[in-house]
């Protein structure tokens, strides 16, 4: 794979970033400088500002002596994030609901009902799609570029975990309940009342990753 020198470390970077989020550079392992140069067919120079880019963003740790790692994300960063990334969310839907047209509604609507058709139909890869369709519009129109950048960099850390929420028993038709519930105060103006949903949505999240990992842990127990 031969890369152009244009921005270079920011491609390397990007390959990295999608290699972790794809769990081809798994939690916790080692990133070998020299062997990522060979199959990048790069220099040092732009490996190591992309191994810089990627610690800021907090995919990698860098340990002196030692070189970098793939971050892990443990249980409480979970806790520490989710209430932050609920505060976010749920301002971005504070603001969407005093900022979205008529017609934003209604692309809203047909989002909601492809949801709700998914949800029935037990298709959760495609209701994860169509519900992070749904979080974007939201978010973009909040129009508060500091909202999404800041959403963004802690999404980054989350898909780290590579833990599915509706994979929890429940979470499905308790998830797609909250979507209609931020819908319905969008739908209604009520800008406080779609901050609250939406907030309860992303912290009832957690609650369905920390059952999920907690039967993990049983299973793989027993």
């Amino acid at each position: 794979m031969r890369l152009v020198p244009n921005s270079l470390h920011d491609e390397v970077a990007g390959i990295l970033r999608e290699q972790i989020f794809a769990g081809e550079l798994a939690p916790g392992s080692f990133l070998d400088e020299a062997a990522l140069c060979t199959r990048l067919e790069i220099s040092r120079t732009p490996l190591r500002e992309a191994l810089k880019v990627l610690t800021a963003e907090g995919l990698l740790r860098h340990e002196p002596r030692r070189g970098c790692f793939v971050n892990e994300v443990t249980e409480q960063d979970l806790d520490d994030i989710f209430p932050v990334i609920a505060l976010l969310e749920g301002r971005c839907a504070f603001e969407a609901a005093r900022r979205a047209t008529d017609a934003d509604l209604r692309e809203l609507g047909v989002l909601h009902d492809r949801l709700q058709g998914h949800a029935d139909a037990g298709r959760i890869k495609d209701y994860y799609a169509t519900n992070f369709i749904i979080h974007e519009a939201i978010i973009e129109l909040a129009n508060n570029r500091w909202l999404a950048q800041a959403i963004a960099d802690l999404r980054k850390i989350l898909k780290l975990s590579r833990l599915q929420s509706l994979g929890a028993p429940g979470r499905l038709a308790q998830s797609l309940s909250e979507h209609m519930t931020v819908f319905a105060a969008l739908k209604s103006r009520d800008s406080e009342g779609a901050e609250a949903a939406m907030r309860t949505h992303l912290l009832r999240q957690r609650e369905a990753l920390r059952d999920l990992a907690r039967s993990q842990r049983s299973r793989f127990a027993s």
